[in-house]
């Protein structure tokens, strides 16, 4: 199809709660490679999907020209789950079964149409993103999170749509899968519109929209420019802001004199009115008129004052829709004092060199877990947290340690942030848990829902809050693909944190970007002849 687009107009969306997500979008999609960026709980992935025809918008109008795909941000690895139905073939696939073994049901031939090498074509997909080991009757819940994502990836080119939406699709993949799949983006002919924090893939992207509360706003250019244009325009902001105050109290001063002057005037005014020889009736008239000419100058001026305080209003919600989430660190560790080690230790369900282990922690490093899908990373994690005992060997832990799984399976969703925070830490009062909550993005209304309503950006920041904040707190934090769930802005704001932070760290991570501004002290790599450290 020539010229595919897709064109938002008006659109709002308001959730089954009644709260407003967004509205009056207006904007259109081309063939350009566009990162779609946001920060969590914006409605991002709601505006995917509502792109894609699968979230009706409230109001407003959606014009599409041309067929969508899109690709969910956690693939679905359900009990039944085969990669033929995970990649949109499954239908297909059976209707092709049943005409080679005979079948002339007209039902089947439409359901083919054309695609009579579609069980070729799957298995050439699978062959691109490495996955010669699958097939079409695979489970998905066999599969690692980077296999199920390089899997509904391989349907999503199959497809063959004129765009391909696409939520967080290098979310669990690793380093050299994360570079094939911006490879295939920068091959792919047609439209692309891609949700993602991924700094790396968001540098390979032709164009930046980014949903705020304020709308949608377009940069036309890869994620450097967008990122210099926002720095440039969170300045712009706050200098705005910083003017629209200083203007207030010029007019509030300027408004009192005002008010004061006409105050003396009718004081005169109603002196004379006492000592003149006047009628009554007169005199009333007078009065009538000074009142009204008082009221006036009240309601003029209160309409002013109300135009400053809607001008400081929207200058500030310019500067709170930039500025970028605060996490505070309460350091309190200074010394080579160690944490944890793990002596002798054989992994379980791991083979091969990676299978064993010795590894000591001491407060202030920070190591970058790195390797391949599959080489053991997690495992391994999990063994230092405690979570899963060594086959041979010893696991020692000399103060708190906090464990952040990609799947935060710690956190009880039935909970509020809030009555978490209150979990670990019951000497400080709910106002100042409320502060910490609010400054990693958890707003009021937020902090008192269950914790599994958050968002997963959320969800993680609350994690990292309840690390830090603990009484004691973590002196050593392990953190398995922190950056798949945290927006742009919270991705920052973590770097900055752990970049505060006295605590060790282990942090499992495919992001480049993110471990080289953390300042790692050193890289622990998965690698055939077994675990290599590396000094930064």
């Amino acid at each position: 199809m020539t010229n595919p687009h897709l064109t938002l107009q008006g659109v709002s969306c308001q959730l089954p709660d009644g709260r407003l997500l967004f509205s009056g979008l207006d904007a259109s999609f081309d063939v350009r490679r566009t990162g779609l960026v946001g920060r969590n709980g914006v409605g991002k992935s709601v505006l995917a999907r509502m792109l894609a025809g699968q979230w009706p918008p409230s109001s407003g109008r959606l014009q599409t020209q041309g067929t969508t795909y899109y690709l969910a941000q956690e693939p679905c690895r359900d009990a039944g789950t085969t990669v033929a139905t995970a990649t949109g073939v499954a239908t297909t696939l059976e209707a092709l079964a049943r005409i080679e073994s005979g079948s002339v049901d007209a039902a089947d031939y439409d359901l083919i149409g054309s695609r009579w090498t579609l069980r070729q074509d799957l298995e050439q997909a699978l062959h691109e993103q490495g996955l010669d080991h699958l097939d079409a009757s695979t489970p998905m819940a066999r599969l690692s999170g980077g296999e199920a994502a390089r899997v509904v990836f391989a349907g999503a080119l199959l497809s063959d749509a004129d765009f391909l939406i696409l939520d967080e699709p290098s979310n669990h993949l690793d380093r050299d899968a994360r570079r094939s799949l911006i490879a295939q983006f920068q091959a792919w002919p047609k439209g692309l519109i891609v949700v993602s924090h991924d700094r790396e893939l968001l540098r390979h992207m032709e164009r930046i929209v980014e949903l705020s509360p304020l709308g949608l706003r377009s940069y036309g250019g890869n994620y450097d420019l967008y990122a210099a244009q926002s720095e440039q325009e969170r300045a712009d902001a706050e200098r705005e802001l910083t003017q629209r105050k200083a203007e207030r109290r010029r007019e509030e001063r300027a408004l009192r004199d005002q008010r004061e002057r006409a105050e003396r005037r009718e004081s005169r005014g109603n002196r004379g009115v006492r000592d003149a020889n006047q009628a009554p009736i007169l005199l009333g008239r007078q009065k009538e008129r000074s009142e009204v000419t008082t009221g006036r100058l009240r309601e003029r001026q209160e309409h002013h004052r109300s135009v400053l305080d809607e001008r400081v209003r929207l200058a500030a919600q310019r500067v709170d829709d930039r500025q970028a989430p605060v996490m505070r660190v309460d350091n309190a560790m200074h010394s080579s004092f160690r944490i944890a080690s793990l002596d002798g230790v054989r992994l379980a369900h791991l083979s091969g060199a990676t299978a064993t282990v010795d590894l000591s922690i001491t407060a202030g490093q920070r190591i970058g877990l790195v390797g391949g899908n599959g080489s053991g990373k997690s495992t391994l994690l999990r063994t230092l947290a405690g979570k899963l005992a060594p086959l041979e060997g010893r696991r020692h832990a000399w103060a708190p340690v906090a464990y952040l799984d990609q799947q935060l399976t710690d956190l009880d969703p039935t909970r509020s942030a809030l009555d978490l925070m209150r979990g670990v830490n019951n000497e400080r009062g709910e106002s100042e848990l409320r502060t910490r909550l609010a400054q990693i993005g958890i707003d009021a209304h937020a902090a008192t829902l269950p914790s599994g309503q958050l968002s997963g950006g959320q969800r993680l920041a609350m994690g990292l809050a309840m690390a830090i904040h603990a009484d004691p707190p973590a002196r050593l934090l392990l953190l398995d693909e922190p950056g798949n769930h945290l927006d742009l802005d919270t991705l920052r704001a973590l770097e900055n944190m752990l970049n505060e932070l006295e605590a060790a760290l282990v942090v499992v991570s495919h992001d480049e970007v993110f471990l080289e501004r953390i300042g790692l002290t050193e890289r622990l790599e998965a690698t055939a002849a077994g675990w290599k450290r590396t000094p930064c």
